[in-house]
């Protein structure tokens, strides 16, 4: 079941509408051998917003899934891609953001879900309340404005009523935008500005989505030794490769499990890294 059996002379069609096309789509035609189209209109602000309008409805992958299952239902097409972003703080790293970014394929036509991922600390994500236009240009300039797009929003706390500007990307936009919310500030309330996390806006973004599609298509590429179907991906790592000085275990991984997206066969790989060995500094023994 290699690739040129399943997606050749297809059509895939991309759920986004934030341009997501520009790095998606050449690496999948060129990989793949597939057509990429855009459906016209396809509003994915019902799935959930950066700027918190809309929650989202599930968790990211389901999210994803959810906007390509919606694509193929508007087209009538059997093989979708969507993608979907997080921001949260780094579960190592305080006061530091990361950026996750996933792209699904869904095929529907030989029952195969395969997902690729990049996970950086490459990321603009922020956020301030500002008192003065100073504080707004300093935001703005540690935001890589105007090639990163930002937004203003008003929050009035009287009526809880939040105004919100989007896709702020020129010197003249955004000194309208936090003039526009000064002047219509009442007490209590506040203005705050933010980076514009839609892809469109955010090219450090766009590089993500770019590198999960190329996790994607490594996937895909990579196939299962028991039905040769695409998608035989790792699911586990196992700790443990023993310290080249005292052979005691240590937390770098000795081996990791694939299962097959398709026929979950499993297969346990040994050494991943290429080395039977741990470095003694990462040995908690001969390095406490």
């Amino acid at each position: 079941m290699k690739n040129q059996q399943l997606f050749s002379n297809r059509t895939c069609v991309l759920a986004t509408m934030h341009q997501k096309e520009k790095v998606i789509a050449p690496v999948i035609e060129q990989e793949l051998g597939i057509e990429v189209i855009v459906p016209h209109n396809f509003n994915t602000d019902v799935f959930g917003t950066f700027t918190r309008e809309v929650k989202r409805l599930g968790t990211q992958i389901a999210t994803a899934r959810l906007k390509a299952e919606k694509a193929l239902e508007i087209t009538g097409e059997t093989l979708a891609i969507a993608s979907e972003g997080s921001f949260v703080p780094h579960p190592l790293l305080p006061y530091i953001y990361s950026n996750r970014e996933i792209v699904i394929l869904l095929d529907t036509e030989n029952e195969l879900e395969i997902i690729g991922e990049e996970f950086s600390l490459e990321t603009n994500f922020n956020y301030q309340e500002i008192q003065s236009w100073q504080e707004a240009e300093d935001f703005a300039r540690k935001s890589g404005f105007p090639e990163h797009g930002l937004i203003v929003g008003l929050e009035q706390q009287t009526n809880n009523h939040v105004e919100i500007i989007k896709g702020i990307n020129t010197e003249a936009k955004f000194l309208e935008a936090v003039n526009l919310a000064f002047n219509n500030l009442r007490s209590p309330g506040k203005v705050y500005v933010e980076t514009d996390m839609r892809a469109l806006y955010n090219p450090t973004r766009m590089k993500n989505i770019e590198k999960a599609t190329h996790d994607l298509i490594k996937k895909i590429n990579s196939h299962c030794p028991s039905c040769s179907a695409p998608g035989f991906v790792i699911i586990e790592s196992i700790e443990g490769l023993p310290c080249a000085i005292c052979n005691f275990p240590t937390h770098v991984t000795r081996a990791v499990i694939y299962q097959c997206k398709k026929c979950n066969f499993l297969q346990e790989k040994l050494f991943p890294h290429h080395q039977e060995f741990a470095d003694p500094a990462q040995c908690n023994y001969c390095n406490p």
